[in-house]
């Protein structure tokens, strides 16, 4: 049997085809002995060897086989059920990786929007738990500004003036600060910030329009708002909280 090139197992009925080459990563495992018809447990039944054991469980086990990696979807919670069909199987390092939890479950990560209204002008604060995802955010939004002649918050387009773009603030690895709008700066002179967001193409000066911008972004990328609420009422400043699971990556063996 050590010579077949494909092997079909029958997991409490559920099919699975594979090569030899797969069960004998782990020399050891009962997997590797089954093919020399070295383990009573597995029954050769028409050319094909029946296991009773879960066979849900078991598609792990073989992604395991596969990729020598332990990666599990978000929702999986039956981790001692795994690390006990491991066990039957005879793969301890998997069974070894699985007592540990913690490793393997997703995280949450929070990430926090302050948006401030203060007269022609917008303030937006941005708290992530992860810096990874701070510092993706920091590199899709450009703040871009130049002295505008009587324009107002209300103008659609920015004059054809050149716009210079400006670095974000960044008071840490896990926030930064931009703001877009008007402000005087001499006579009819105006300060005017316009913000984009990639992949978004649009410069834009409205405050309410870009945090509707940055919260649809945040939406797209897997991100559920949690709340909203109003941090102070005095400085107009409004807090939305957004929180996403975060899958580890697979641990290799």
């Amino acid at each position: 049997m050590s010579n077949r090139e494909v092997v079909v197992l029958s997991v409490g009925g559920v099919r699975f085809v594979t090569r030899a080459s797969t069960l004998q990563h782990f020399p050891e495992s009962r997997l590797a002995r089954m093919l020399n018809d070295d383990d009573r447990e597995f029954k050769l039944v028409n050319g094909e060897f029946f296991v009773d054991r879960d066979g849900t469980l078991f598609s792990y086990i073989m992604d395991f086989l596969r990729t020598l990696q332990v990666s599990l979807p978000t929702d999986f919670s039956d981790y001692q059920r795994l690390q006990r069909e491991a066990e039957f199987y005879g793969l301890y390092p998997l069974a070894d990786l699985l007592s540990q939890e913690h490793l393997l479950k997703p995280r949450l990560e929070i990430l926090e929007v302050r948006f401030s209204l203060q007269e022609m002008q917008a303030f937006f604060r941005i708290f992530g738990s992860c810096s990874t995802t701070v510092e993706t955010l920091a590199e899709q939004i450009t703040v871009f500004t130049g002295q505008q002649s009587g324009q107002s918050w209300n103008s659609p387009f920015p004059s054809q003036k050149p716009l210079v773009p400006l670095p974000l603030e960044r008071p840490s690895h896990h926030d930064l600060v931009f703001q877009c709008g008007t402000d005087y700066s001499a006579g009819d002179q105006f300060v005017a910030r316009y913000v984009s967001i990639k992949p978004d193409n649009r410069k834009l000066i409205n405050g309410a329009n870009v945090l509707g911008l940055l919260l649809g972004t945040l939406l797209k990328d897997g991100f559920r708002l949690i709340s909203t609420r109003t941090v102070s009422n005095e400085e107009k400043v409004e807090c939305y909280s957004f929180e996403r699971m975060k899958r580890p990556a697979g641990l290799t063996v």
